[in-house]
């Protein structure tokens, strides 16, 4: 399907996030090619896929995965209103009182308590249905799932209620992306003995998975027989301790100079006045601020023109921020201004932008907002694929 999809935003103000779809789904076939054709991928479109934009990405991985993975209801029925048929494993949603809606979208959701599992099969048995679950356990995380212990009294619960079918089982590690291995080590053991002693016979073709990007890379005995990559298909990775070679940057933030000023030396800058002018300075005001996702508390940051690196001066505001363009030719000051990619030969990685903020790569690009228009680039699928099981059960 054609992305040409018209947004007016994009005529009015030049701040928009440039989307490479093609690049998403290369990095996808980098990391296929790392975990082996044994494995099925679960591409992670959750959290807007992870601010690219859901709808867009999981068109451009539908054909190219065994299935996507959202992290709520309200994602996975967005998907589905879309038209996105593939299956749809929701990994940790709040469910409340919409099982129905669950099951009639053929969403395949994640149990991680009993109470849970009781509303599911009531809702199946409600519809006429049987709904087919995946259950988590919780190796360390501390967060969502059923401890290893209480897996037996699960099972046999799920044995006694034919409304459902436990198609996969999961966890998910705390510390794939950290230097020392062994929690996740200790973590895989745990999930591992925990199938073990609730005895192996009962889990044949029923799919188990643990690897998020990072463990997928860093842990191959984490592969098991599905991963669930996210920030890798987005071109980025947890932490300097997991490299993925190859990977594309998906995402570039570009917006434009709207104002131009001169000041005189010790003028103040933006709220507060923390930055003043050290000489006579050209400020250009760029129409983006921390309102659209451009963090406020970014420190000693630079944008891209003209392929040269130039300081933010002052507090990011909620919709603009000024950059000292001084030493910028005149002709560059119409030309369009990068905060995230690549000008020419000079790049700013979310990763750079990450530490001016002094956080982490996955909040700068979730945290990028709906009204920053998404400019969709390459939508043409570039893997070859031969799918033998469209779907996140056997």
């Amino acid at each position: 399907m054609p992305y040409t999809e018209i947004d007016i935003r994009t005529s009015i103000r030049p701040t928009v996030a440039e989307i490479d779809l093609g690049a998403v789904q290369r990095n996808l076939g980098r990391l296929r090619a790392t975990i082996g054709p044994g494995v099925r991928v679960f591409g992670v479109v959750k959290a807007d896929a992870y601010g690219h934009g859901a709808v867009p990405v999981a068109r451009a991985l539908e054909p190219l995965c065994h299935a996507l993975a959202v992290s709520l209801v309200e994602e996975g029925l967005e998907l589905r209103a879309a038209g996105v048929r593939a299956p749809i494993l929701v990994l940790g949603a709040y469910y409340n009182r919409h099982q129905d809606e669950v099951i009639a979208e053929r969403l395949t959701p994640v149990i991680y308590d009993r109470g849970e599992l009781e509303r599911f099969a009531d809702a199946a048995k409600r519809l006429g249905r049987r709904v087919e679950v995946h259950l988590k356990l919780d190796t360390g995380m501390s967060r969502l799932g059923v401890a290893p212990g209480e897996l037996p009294a699960i099972l046999e619960r799920v044995d006694n209620l034919p409304q459902v079918k436990l198609a996969g089982l999961c966890t998910h590690f705390a510390s794939a992306d950290v230097e020392d291995p062994a929690a996740t080590e200790a973590a895989l053991r745990t999930f591992q003995a925990a199938l073990e002693a609730a005895g192996a016979a009962r889990f044949s073709g029923v799919i188990r998975h643990a690897a998020n990007s990072a463990a997928a890379v860093r842990f191959p005995a984490a592969r098991l027989d599905a991963v669930r990559p996210g920030l890798a298909l987005y071109g980025a990775m947890p932490s300097e301790v997991v490299r993925l070679a190859g990977l594309e940057a998906t995402l570039a933030l570009r917006s434009r100079i709207m104002a131009v000023r001169e000041v005189a030396p010790g003028t103040g800058v933006s709220y507060g006045g923390t930055w003043r002018a050290p000489r006579p300075t050209r400020v250009a005001t760029l129409p983006i601020g921390y309102a659209d996702g451009y963090p406020r508390h970014i420190r000693q940051a630079s944008v891209l023109v003209a392929g040269q690196r130039v300081p933010i001066i002052g507090v990011v505001c909620m919709d603009m921020l000024m950059i000292d363009a001084t030493d910028l030719p005149e002709s560059a000051l119409s030309g369009p201004v990068t905060l995230i990619g690549r000008d020419g030969a000079a790049e700013i990685t979310v990763d750079e932008v990450a530490r001016w903020a002094g956080t982490i790569n996955y909040e700068i690009l979730c945290g990028i907002s709906k009204r920053v228009p998404r400019v969709l680039r390459d939508a043409a699928a570039t893997i070859p694929f031969a799918r033998t099981s469209f779907s996140v059960t056997p």
